[in-house]
C-alpha cells in the first residue's frame, strides 16, 4: 500500500466521510484560503493512481469514490508503524502504551476480554 501525504490523507478523510464526489464539490469544503480546483484535481488523480480512489464518468466529468476503506487504511498504517518502530511486535506496542500511561487498566482488561472471547 502506498503512503499518503498529510494533504492526501485529509482529502481521503473527506471521501470516507462523504462518499462519492466531484472535484467541484470538494473545493468548497476547505477553509480559506481554499485550494485551487486544479490543485484538488491533481491530488484526486494522484490518489487514484495510488489505488485509493476510482471514478465513474458522467459525460466529460468524473465522480470519484474511495476503493480503500478508512479501516483498511488504518490497519495498514498501524502495521507499518509496528513493523518500523516496534520490531513487528504488537506486545512492544502495548508495553510502550503502558509505560507512557496512554492506556488504562480498564482498557487493558477490556482487551484481554476481547482476546479471550475470540
Amino acid at each position: 500500500m502506498y503512503k499518503l501525504t498529510k494533504k492526501e490523507e485529509e482529502l481521503m478523510q473527506i471521501f470516507w466521510e462523504r462518499g462519492p464526489m466531484f472535484v467541484k464539490d470538494i473545493v468548497p469544503l476547505y477553509d480559506e484560503p481554499k485550494p485551487h480546483f486544479n490543485t484538488i484535481s491533481t491530488m484526486v488523480r494522484t490518489l487514484e493512481s495510488k489505488g485509493f480512489l476510482d471514478h465513474e464518468a458522467f459525460g466529460n466529468t468524473y465522480r470519484y469514490y474511495p476503493v480503500i476503506s478508512h479501516e483498511e487504511f488504518s490497519k495498514g498504517v498501524l502495521g507499518s508503524v509496528v513493523t518500523r518502530y516496534f520490531e513487528n511486535s504488537y506486545s512492544q506496542v502495548v508495553s510502550a502504551l503502558i509505560e507512557e500511561e496512554k492506556i488504562s487498566i480498564e482498557e487493558l482488561e477490556e482487551l484481554i476480554r476481547k482476546v479471550q472471547n475470540q
